[in-house]
């Protein structure tokens, strides 16, 4: 299955509750750190809804 790489870009610091519990869900917590996710509707949602803290840094197929 496809895979997806995302940075955390941005602090969870002064964000609402839900956006920190996307974080959380994506493996991230941390300024700069990366998770490899799979490349799911579900995990792109995720990454849409907190689009202004993370980066998608890879993408393969």
């Amino acid at each position: 299955m496809a895979k997806i790489t995302v940075q955390q870009t941005g602090s969870p610091i002064r964000r609402k509750k839900d956006q920190r519990a996307t974080l959380a869900g994506l493996g991230l917590n941390r300024m700069g750190r990366i998770s490899t996710l799979e490349d799911t509707p579900s995990v792109r949602g995720m990454v849409a809804k907190v689009q202004h803290l993370v980066a998608v840094v890879e993408e393969q197929a």
